[in-house]
């Protein structure tokens, strides 16, 4: 079941979504060689208390962290650690909060150091990918549109798209209704309405889009070794389109 959102939940999710982006803000100033994931966590962690909201993940289903930390060739759900950044790596952050009981989520993949031309240009066509979905929301389209719009911008690029990982509707729960793919067919699904709240994030690869989850049973990594991007907005469905809630 898809669950609209009234203007007073949305108010609660514009704060927690500003929290999240200002979470991320923050982690920005400290991306740099030599640091290590956990320590990531530890900033992210007091950031998020500060601001009077709980960490999203912290707990949930067991995972231990307050932020998911991914590396090069992880793709999401990386356990912080004593891991320290290198020059040259890419590490996506993927951050919630819950604030006054309703979830904000927002992943971006950051440079660490400097990166290599093609490293650039995943980031590059990930986070446009992300911004091509949203172009198409506003009322009535299908759901699908935002998922055939991401897949056809990302693969003549020459990269690949991750199926086993989708979007999801944000509220009182992480993860509520609908499931958004970020790939397949125009025109199915559910119509968008006002009031809905989604995640849109799409998870590119650099070679083949086939992953596998490490023995850790959290992170998920590329099957190849190779490189990946997520990037990651909540948003809202207005009348005339959507509103990025995931902004400072």
């Amino acid at each position: 079941m898809i669950i609209t959102k009234t203007p007073r939940e949305l108010d609660i999710m514009r704060e927690a979504g500003r929290i999240v982006a200002l979470t991320h803000q923050e982690l920005q100033k400290h991306i740099e060689p030599g640091i290590t994931t956990n320590k990531l966590d530890e900033i992210a962690e007091e950031f998020i208390l500060s601001m009077d909201a709980i960490p999203s993940f912290k707990g949930y289903n067991g995972f231990r962290g307050s932020i998911c930390v991914s590396v090069n060739e992880e793709l999401v759900h990386g356990i912080p650690s004593d891991r320290q950044l290198n020059n040259g790596d890419i590490i996506s952050i993927d951050i919630g909060a819950k604030y006054k009981g309703y979830h904000g989520d927002s992943a971006w993949t950051y440079p660490v150091g400097e990166i290599d031309e093609a490293t650039q240009e995943l980031l590059d066509v990930t986070e446009e990918s992300l911004f091509k979905g949203l172009e198409e929301i506003k009322p009535g389209v299908r759901l699908s549109n935002i998922s055939h719009a991401i897949q056809s911008f990302v693969e003549p690029k020459g990269f690949s798209i991750v199926r086993e990982y989708v979007g999801h509707g944000v509220g009182q729960e992480l993860h509520e209704d609908p499931q958004i793919p970020h790939y397949g067919p125009p025109n199915k699904g559910p119509r968008l309405r006002p009031g809905m709240v989604l995640a849109v994030e799409p998870m590119v690869n650099a070679g083949e889009r086939y992953v596998r989850t490490l023995a850790d049973n959290w992170t998920v990594v590329t099957e190849d070794g190779k490189m990946c991007a997520h990037f990651e907005h909540t948003i809202a469905i207005t009348d005339e389109g959507f509103e990025i809630l995931t902004k400072a």
